[in-house]
């Protein structure tokens, strides 16, 4: 007896299982004129393919995170060299064991820092357990570059509030790998720096960049000139940890010398604890949840 048709059937194969069977016992990376174009690395990997791969690097994290529901995130930006204040506390005993003063020196830095780790921990700590019990349409959920230090940290606290997070990891000469915290169906790895980019402001309800290098500072400038030349939404933009960025940064010369507005001053705010945080980003919300 037949069976019924399926009215959810696609209408067309998956060409997965054409890719399958086409890479029986073949070696993967040889050209091979016969094969599947979409099955053929060496095709897709042509400079002429280039926009072929933007587009692929704009699609795949972008479904994934629609079936899974992420339509908000609070995107956390910081240095990928801080570590948690239990490493940091071993690696300065190790170094006054020592006897070094360079390396005394940098693991005191690594102390000092670490206080920053644990603040992003408790921060994605916070905005997880706050929005645990909103709607499905409204949660916030913490979105990193998916790397160490205050990306680690950040996946961290979320992990241990028991929410996914979402990691865009990016891949660099020095492979990075994700950290261990990261929710891995939501761990894209990108070879685009732009496309990550874009990624990263697509869903953004708000962005905290904790203290950081080159990688911190590039995305922070990015989001606030996207806000700036309304090229993106205005959000909060959060600099997490004032002493630090006063003093990397001095807004006010840029201002007495006219390169940027008044206004433009309006565009960012310093705060200094996990909790001045969510509340900056509540209040530009209106949010009613628990604190």
């Amino acid at each position: 007896m037949p069976s019924t048709p399926d009215l959810k059937a696609p209408a067309l194969p998956h060409a997965w299982a054409d890719l399958q069977a086409d890479a029986l016992g073949t070696d993967w990376l040889e050209p091979q004129a016969h094969r599947l174009a979409f099955a053929d690395p060496e095709f897709l990997l042509r400079r002429e393919t280039r926009g072929i791969r933007f587009q692929l690097e704009m699609l795949k994290p972008d479904l994934a995170q629609a079936e899974a529901g992420i339509e908000h995130t609070v995107v956390v930006f910081g240095s990928a060299r801080f570590v948690d204040s239990a490493t940091a506390q071993a690696q300065l005993e190790a170094a006054e064991q020592s006897g070094h003063p360079s390396g005394i020196l940098k693991a005191k830095a690594a102390a000092r820092n670490a206080d920053f780790y644990e603040k992003a921990r408790t921060f994605a700590q916070l905005v997880a357990k706050s929005c645990s019990c909103m709607p499905a349409e409204e949660k916030l959920f913490i979105c990193t570059g998916g790397g160490p230090g205050i990306m680690e940290a950040a996946n961290r606290g979320a992990l241990e509030a028991g929410a996914v997070s979402v990691a865009l990891n990016i891949a660099l000469p020095h492979e990075q790998h994700p950290n261990p915290y990261v929710t891995p169906d939501l761990s894209f790895k990108f070879h685009y720096f732009a496309l990550r980019k874009m990624h990263f402001m697509m869903r953004a309800k708000a962005l905290v960049a904790f203290p950081g290098g080159f990688g911190t500072l590039d995305e922070l400038f990015e989001v606030m000139t996207l806000v700036q030349t309304r090229k993106a939404r205005a959000v909060p933009i959060l600099l997490f940890g004032s002493e630090f960025w006063k003093n990397l940064i001095n807004m006010d010369v840029l201002l007495r010398e006219g390169t940027i507005s008044p206004d433009d001053l309006q565009l960012f705010h310093y705060v200094d604890t996990p909790e001045a945080a969510w509340q900056a980003i509540c209040d530009f919300y209106r949010l009613n949840v628990p604190k």
